[in-house]
């Protein structure tokens, strides 16, 4: 195996120091400057998630994540050369160091620990029970997140409903209640909240603010499901005639350390916000704090601990398997790539192409517009990260805590439920609606295309939408 000389090592420390200034002047992208031609990557990948597996599913479930990867390289290449190989691996580096390697190690935390819980017993899906359950999983969801809490129920819910003809639409709901609105109540639900937070919003302000807001839409999305639920259950032969899993009257929980875990991520995820300390790493024009740094750490801990303590028979009444995670890793990757640019362009604010975007938020009078800032911040929440999205629209009405819970508290409330509700819109809104989805069709559920999942949503939230706007942001 061939090895570098001394000298040679010393020649490539000098020039990664050399290249980390440089790095660190590219990562700060001036979005006023770009064409909105950089942004065509961005929209390839999510046109690619909406039509390729409609058109050739065989050739999708092989090759998504090449396709993922073109589409990345789409837009980093072009970049390197028109703005230097610099720019590219700065823009690289914080999109994986600050952004993307933090997500998936969190998803995968909460993935592992909730996959390693298995609730016994047979269950047996009705109008009422499956309500109970979007219920409790609302309740969870603003307390563990709406990726666990999705992640613990969804596979309860459809073995719950495994003896029944129609399952698609009780999983359309599970995504609008439990992996969406039901987390707007704390920082631990959604990952904009917990930006706020750490922008020093309150803890306790959105429970307090936005909790009107959520209870009418959680009732309403739950009436709205009782209903469709019990006209489907009431159909002939929707019950089929024998229940696939056997008879088990005895309800309990098995993998119960992972509960522990589940605890432990929870409390390393409020550690990395409330926790402020000066030591930072500075990587390729990317700060990595410590906070951060130590929690990433901490939750592979969890995940290992997790693998290696639960039961292998939890696993395997579960189902459990790693292709969904895969499948959210790979896509993600590709779009918090190609959205650099997109999201550069946003902050660039009335200077940059979407100034139209940020001049519709504010009155003529130069007051801020609640209702346009909860259709700016839900819309583009819908298909960008909306986590980014809510810190635009954060700091285009003025950026101050302070201010904005209190004075501009309406303001607030709706940059806060537009980024959180309006990720329902479409299956890339907010990460746990991919992984629900590919769960769901790992189990065998025909869900609905990229497409066909918006006519429910267009169909069903955004008119909810709009009574919430006349109701609350008039």
């Amino acid at each position: 195996m061939n090895t570098l000389s001394p000298r040679a090592v010393a020649r490539l420390v000098t020039l990664a120091a050399g290249l980390l200034p440089v790095l660190a002047q590219a990562a700060d992208m001036d979005g006023s400057q770009l064409s909105v031609l950089w942004g065509v990557p961005f929209a390839g990948i999510l046109l690619s998630i909406a039509l390729v597996p409609l058109v050739a599913p065989l050739f999708w479930h092989h090759h998504f994540g090449k396709v993922s990867a073109a589409w990345a390289l789409a837009f980093l290449l072009p970049f390197a050369v028109v703005f230097g190989p610099a720019a590219a691996g700065a823009g690289i580096a914080h999109a994986m160091l600050a952004e993307y390697i933090p997500f998936i190690i969190l998803l995968t935390a909460l993935y592992t620990v909730a996959g390693g819980i298995f609730i016994r017993g047979n269950l047996h899906g009705g109008p009422g029970l499956n309500t109970a359950i979007l219920a409790v999983g609302a309740v969870l969801a603003s307390f563990m997140g709406t990726t666990g809490a999705s992640m613990l129920l969804i596979r309860p819910l459809i073995r719950a409903n495994d003896h029944r003809k129609h399952v698609v639409h009780v999983v359309v709901f599970f995504i609008f209640i439990v992996s969406n609105a039901g987390g707007s109540l704390t920082p631990l639900g959604d990952p904009p909240l917990f930006l706020g937070f750490l922008k020093g919003v309150e803890f306790s302000w959105t429970l307090i603010h936005i909790l009107p807001e959520t209870a009418f839409l959680l009732a309403a999305l739950l009436a709205l499901f009782y209903g469709i639920d019990w006209w489907y259950y009431h159909r002939k032969e929707e019950v089929l005639p024998k229940d696939p899993t056997p008879d088990d009257r005895t309800f309990g929980f098995d993998g119960g350390v992972n509960f522990v875990l589940l605890a432990v991520v929870v409390g390393l995820v409020l550690m990395s916000g409330l926790w402020k300390s000066s030591v930072s790493f500075h990587i390729a024009g990317t700060d990595v704090g410590l906070p951060g740094l130590l929690r990433d750490l901490g939750l592979i801990a969890v995940t290992v601990a997790s693998l290696q303590l639960t039961p292998s028979g939890v696993h395997a009444d579960n189902q459990f398997a790693w292709a969904p995670m895969q499948e959210v890793a790979k896509l993600f990757a590709g779009i918090f790539l190609t959205i650099i640019p997109v999201i550069a362009m946003l902050k660039a604010g009335v200077d940059g192409p979407f100034g139209a975007v940020v001049r519709a938020v504010t009155n003529p009078d130069g007051s801020p517009n609640p209702a346009m800032y909860f259709w700016a911040t839900g819309l583009l929440s819908s298909f960008l990260d909306n986590a980014p999205t809510y810190l635009v629209f954060f700091n285009t009405a003025g950026g101050d805590p302070a201010v904005l819970m209190t004075t501009l508290a309406p303001t607030l409330v709706a940059i806060s439920a537009g980024a959180v509700f309006m990720g329902a819109n479409s299956y890339i809104g907010n990460a746990p609606n991919l992984m629900v989805k590919a769960i769901a069709e790992d189990r065998g559920v025909k869900m609905p295309s990229f497409f066909g999942y918006m006519v429910w949503s267009v169909g069903i939230l955004v008119p909810l939408f709009a009574l919430m706007t006349w109701l609350f942001f008039a």
